[in-house]
């Protein structure tokens, strides 16, 4: 493809992003940044956070990976649902009942000044990894496609990355983030719709046709009862349950678009028509990627050995123009419909949690807040440059995992306020907050000669939070 071609298409994309910014801040108040005044319909937040929880990464890596893995991430999936009902019927009522603006002010009023700030640190630190991670891909792609014709360095891609990203979310944050999340949705789901009917045409199949191959290959495999595996169906089922609740009802980004929806019973409705798309875009993505590789096998195209480059190659090198344009815009819009909310999110979390902002003042301290929101794109830039740096593909897979790991504390701290009545020794939290992500690790990394062969999967995220609930259960305060 043309890197002028490349070059138009992402020009266009974002001119549209801005277009909507604009469009939707015009008569922006003070507030409209974190929480869109509470206005947002609740159908559009469903479907725009379609996008923000499939990231880039999971839009080149799910297809490729079913060659090592058939279906079985759909267990995952499936195990999502029971995580989006405690998320509806548990965590939404406590946030909508406390009128929150981070979700990490809950914890202030439960235990304290220390708790608070630790929960607030370990999604900073964690959002700002996966962040820069997921921009890191992104930028790569666009160096390949359009920098390294004109000879350009990766710094230069990367600002221009974040430049991007900025100029449609500096002024309206979350009110603009609800809009342009749905518009990149649509392109992720068309570039998947798009390229299964390019296959089905290449190959000369009927719909029937299509589906009877589909299901009739060993990859559809969805359930794995192999209890030595890390990929068992109860581990990955009762992981993804604790995944969904920790990385969208734990997570300032994905709450804060549910929290602008107008009443506790429209965010719930959001939550359950978010959880039947998501289930729909997911086994999508998976039919994809066995019909790549049915597409590869039945053209004899050799295929990369690196999976997350098996629907880059096919869509670019084999495809259709149109295909490999909507594939473009599918990758583009899959990093930034993840990125783009992070960094709003990052700078509410900041403003909220360690610079005290209060719903009263907001537009007072509008100057510091975009400031902030500048301070967070800069240090995107320099993290995304370390990464570059490194240039180290176990070493950045390393530093991605350990922020991972921040997850569970936040798990230990909620559910610990949320089963128990008890109060803690505030200032011993933070300590049991870094304690229990090292001990998960270094269980880990040992279970196989401790536990008798047993592989931890992700449900390394549940030993991590219940090390947390456990180590909060030893400080707990008695009653006076």
């Amino acid at each position: 493809m043309s890197p002028f071609l490349v070059g138009a298409i992402i020009l266009g994309y974002f001119l549209l992003l801005i277009a909507i910014s604009w469009i939707t801040t015009k008569n922006s108040a003070g507030n409209d940044f974190y929480t869109a005044s509470r206005q947002s319909k609740w159908y559009l937040v469903a479907f725009g956070m379609i996008g923000a929880s499939l990231s880039g990464v999971t839009f080149i890596s799910v297809p490729g990976e079913v060659a090592n893995s058939n279906f079985y991430y759909f267990q995952v999936v499936l195990g999502y649902l029971v995580g989006y009902l405690v998320i509806a019927q548990v965590l939404l009522p406590l946030y909508y009942r406390l009128n929150l603006v981070s979700i990490y002010t809950y914890l202030e009023e439960r235990f304290g000044f220390w708790s608070y700030k630790s929960g607030a640190f370990f999604f900073l630190f964690s959002r700002v990894i996966q962040a820069s991670f997921r921009l890191f891909l992104v930028a790569g792609v666009l160096q390949i496609a359009f920098f390294d014709a004109f000879n350009l360095p990766f710094w230069v891609s990367v600002i221009t990355t974040i430049l991007l990203i900025w100029l449609y979310t500096f002024r309206g944050g979350i009110k603009t983030i609800v809009w342009t999340d749905t518009l990149q949705t649509t392109f992720m789901i068309l570039a998947v719709i798009i390229s299964i009917v390019v296959i089905k045409d290449e190959l000369s199949l009927t719909w029937t046709e299509l589906n009877a191959n589909l299901f009739a290959d060993s990859r559809t495999a969805i359930f794995n009862w192999e209890w030595a595996s890390g990929r068992n169906f109860f581990k990955q089922f009762f992981s993804g349950a604790f995944i969904a609740i920790v990385m969208t009802g734990l997570d300032q980004d994905m709450m804060q678009k549910n929290l602008t929806c107008r009443n506790i019973g429209e965010a719930q409705k959001n939550i359950f028509w978010f959880c039947v798309i998501l289930v729909i875009v997911n086994f999508m993505f998976l039919s994809l990627g066995v019909l790549l590789y049915q597409f590869a096998e039945a053209k004899a195209i050799s295929l990369p050995a690196r999976t997350d480059n098996v629907f880059p190659l096919l869509a670019v090198n084999e495809f259709s123009m149109i295909a490999a344009i909507t594939f473009l815009l599918g990758i583009t819009a899959a990093a930034y419909s993840s990125a783009d909310s992070a960094l709003t999110a990052l700078t509410t979390s900041f403003c909220v949690d360690f610079l005290g902002f209060k719903p009263e003042n907001y537009e007072k301290r509008k100057k510091l807040r975009m400031t902030v929101h500048l301070g967070f794109s800069i240090l995107l830039f320099f993290v995304i440059l370390i990464f570059h740096a490194i240039n180290d593909q176990s070493v950045i897979n390393a530093i991605f995992i350990a922020a991972g790991y921040t997850y569970g504390p936040l798990l230990g701290l909620f559910g610990f306020g949320i089963l128990t009545k008890l109060k803690l020794k505030d200032k011993y939290v933070p300590w049991i907050c870094f304690a229990s992500p090292v001990l998960s690790y270094i269980i880990n990394l040992n279970s196989e000669a401790w536990m008798g062969g047993y592989k931890f999967g992700f449900e390394i995220l549940i030993l991590n939070g219940a090390l947390t609930f456990l180590g909060l259960f030893l400080i707990r305060r008695e009653s006076s």
